[in-house]
């Protein structure tokens, strides 16, 4: 699998997860006050794994900006010669 296919799928679960966390705390027989509690803590473990997930990104585009600069200079060398 790509790259490409792995984030859509990170983001596809992630999102699904969320919508779910969501309707599952709305439909919940608890009070508002405990229900609202659960939400602040489901937002909390969005923000983290989005936090998690953003920096692989980053990481993955910081690599692969790397090996295109190496490409870039192997063939700046061959187009010189």
């Amino acid at each position: 699998m790509n790259r490409d296919h792995v984030a859509g799928f990170g983001l596809g679960l992630l999102t699904g997860a969320v919508v779910g966390g969501v309707i599952a705390l709305l439909y919940a027989p608890k009070s508002g006050k405990v229900t609202r509690q659960l939400l602040k803590d489901a937002v909390e473990e969005v923000a983290d794994t989005v936090k998690e997930t953003a920096s692989g990104v980053v990481d993955t585009v910081r690599e692969a900006a790397s090996e295109a600069g190496r490409k870039g200079h192997v063939v700046a060398r061959a187009v010189k010669r």
